[in-house]
């Protein structure tokens, strides 16, 4: 079992969400603004420096109005083109 936030497939999800958010022209701000979280935890997990636990990726995805599972599926696929 692949434990590293720096797996490419984990990468690769935390840049899929990060590019949503940036498409819907969402600060990183406004969206700790939405979590109800300090700007820097968005930060942070978008970098890879904090796990971004399954309960926070639903909120996360909500927030940014996108459907979680499209992420769940191209983690699954591990099709970097799909990304």
């Amino acid at each position: 079992m692949k434990k590293s936030t720096n797996d490419k497939h984990y990468t690769q999800l935390l840049s899929w969400l990060k590019n949503e958010r940036i498409k819907k022209g969402i600060t990183a701000r406004e969206l700790g603004l939405l979590l109800d979280e300090p700007f820097q935890i968005v930060s942070k997990i978008e970098k890879g420096q904090r796990k971004l636990f399954v309960y926070e990726y639903i909120q996360y995805c909500e927030a940014l109005e996108v459907d979680p599972d499209e992420g769940l599926k191209k983690l699954k696929s591990g099709s970097q083109s799909s990304w």
